[in-house]
């Protein structure tokens, strides 16, 4: 049984609350809540305050799956950016990842995850059917697969390719400059910008 010292149960409750985080264990989130107790109370409110109106508010863009303030993100409504290529991308933060490399200026579509059977996610599990939809409304050229370069992600790119290979569109994958087994998120920028200028047409690889 594991030994409590809390010297109160509401600094133990937001122990645990915190220690629920990913990559935050009871010592870290101790650190945390402790941390908070020495701030200022409009300080502490402000932090509470912009947590839950970001689960209250944040939305999902209708056409890229994208998280936004707004219907639709800055990102599918900016004039500037290509709206005839699509980067897949299996999460929010690769978004962020390469959009950090400066290298890539067309559209994104967020799948929110990648297939896999020993998690219990399938097709139906991802945003899909949306990537068609943007496949069919817009004249997109281009398809790039910037999934992980994981069994998973190698899957989730063939599905795609079978799926939506019946368009008029080509289908290129990033640089096998990522390593494999790497996430986006934890790639430099550098190595990843490469990746995407040096992408390759997905059907030349499924031969490699």
């Amino acid at each position: 049984m594991e030994l409590h010292n809390y010297s109160s149960h509401l600094l133990e409750k937001a122990v645990n609350e915190f220690a629920k985080l990913p990559g935050i264990g009871k010592k870290t989130a101790l650190r945390l809540v402790l941390h908070l107790l020495n701030q200022d109370e409009a300080d502490v409110s402000n932090f509470g305050e912009s947590i839950i109106q970001l689960k209250k508010e944040i939305k999902h863009c209708k056409k890229c799956n994208n998280i936004s303030d707004t219907e639709i993100c800055n990102i599918c409504t900016n004039p500037n950016r290509a709206g005839n290529i699509i980067c897949v991308v299996e999460s929010i933060r690769d978004v962020m990842a390469i959009e950090n490399t400066h290298q890539f200026n067309g559209l994104y579509h967020v799948l929110g995850g990648i297939i896999s059977p020993m998690d219990g996610i399938g097709p139906n599990d991802l945003s899909i059917d949306l990537l068609e939809k943007s496949i069919l409304e817009n004249k997109i050229e281009e398809i790039i697969f910037a999934l992980p370069t994981t069994m998973e992600g190698d899957t989730t790119n063939f599905y795609l390719f079978k799926k939506l290979n019946k368009y008029e569109v080509t289908f290129s994958v990033i640089a096998r400059g990522v390593a494999i087994g790497d996430e986006l998120e934890y790639i430099d920028e550098i190595t990843l910008g490469r990746s995407i200028v040096a992408r390759s047409v997905y059907e030349n690889t499924l031969s490699q």
